[in-house]
């Protein structure tokens, strides 16, 4: 059936997050500063991985593919957001809302298939070292990152089917500052009982069960790194790091997901936490705890910092 027989929901309005003036100033001021540093520092992440030849390896090419899925999410929902902030109406087109779930979606789910990988280049370089270079060839490498973003799509064109034809035919006020399914599905002029159940078994179970299977892989990595002493510190700090990211990035999904019936404040505080701060904490965490990245840091900023000063002497 078309969307215009049974919907005449042409729009969707947002309450945001908070009617106060003075709370308002604050978080645009919080949103700016968190969105800006989190789009710079994963952009110096990629920038850095592609100039500097030491980082040519697996493991830092999917960490410059997660640092540019940080940028494409931050940017789903954090500027509309942070211009919202002011404004009495806050709406958003259907079309708008779909996209925004779309995109969120796709790229929630690529980033969960790379986070496997990065946890699998973890295994294949700790536990078989001798066969990593082997393994995670070039080509493979390509090969992940293929199927995660194929996998991501997929999932969210069926994330994308449960709400494009649903009867929305009067209430269109969602008390949140971003498009997402549990929030829209019930304001649907039917009953969603089953639908809400379909959406947490899709994306609650998947985010839960992918949460747990990395979680587990990492304590069996733990468990091979105790057993060998050369090089313990290093691998322990590696992945100290990935496990962190990994509960700040599904910590928030699985509240949304699975929980039956959210507080609104907690809720949008975790998605808020979710669109501007855990994109930022990835770079922040990869690149403190981690030497080599730093070292490499350095390295791009002289090149660049003897780049500019050459440039000025010719001026001159």
């Amino acid at each position: 059936m078309n969307r215009a027989n049974h919907s005449v929901v042409s729009e969707f309005v947002f309450l945001g997050l908070s009617n106060s003036w003075e709370i308002q100033l604050l978080l645009f001021c919080f949103s700016c500063l968190f969105y800006m540093s989190s789009m710079m520092g994963n952009l110096l992440i990629v920038v850095t991985v592609i100039s500097d030849s030491y980082l040519h390896s697996p493991m830092y090419f999917l960490l410059a593919n997660l640092s540019i899925i940080d940028m494409i999410f931050c940017s789903i929902g954090a500027p509309k957001m942070i211009c919202d902030l002011f404004r009495k109406q806050k709406v958003i087109s259907f079309g708008g809302c779909l996209a925004q779930i779309f995109f969120s979606h796709a790229v929630g789910g690529t980033e969960i298939v790379l986070l496997i990988a990065m946890a699998f280049d973890r295994y294949v370089a700790i536990c078989k070292p001798l066969y990593y270079l082997t393994i995670m060839s070039p080509r493979l490498c390509i090969l992940i990152l293929v199927v995660a973003w194929t996998i991501g799509v997929i999932h969210s064109l069926a994330q994308l089917a449960f709400v494009v034809n649903l009867p929305f035919c009067g209430p269109n006020v969602v008390d949140s500052f971003y498009c997402d399914i549990p929030r829209l599905i019930k304001l649907a002029c039917t009953d969603t009982y089953k639908l809400e159940f379909i959406v947490t078994a899709n994306s609650g179970f998947i985010s839960l069960g992918a949460f747990f299977l990395l979680i587990l892989s990492y304590i069996f990595i733990l468990v091979t790194v105790q057993k060998h002493s050369s090089g313990s510190s290093k691998a322990l700090s590696t992945l100290s790091a990935h496990v962190i990211v990994v509960v700040l990035f599904f910590g928030p999904l699985i509240f949304f997901y699975m929980w039956p019936s959210p507080s609104t404040h907690l809720d949008k505080f975790l998605a808020m936490f979710d669109a501007v701060l855990t994109p930022l904490l990835n770079p922040i965490i990869y690149t403190f705890r981690n030497r080599e990245m730093k070292m490499a840091i350095r390295r791009v900023l002289n090149q660049v910092i003897g780049f500019r000063k050459k440039s000025l002497n010719g001026f001159i």
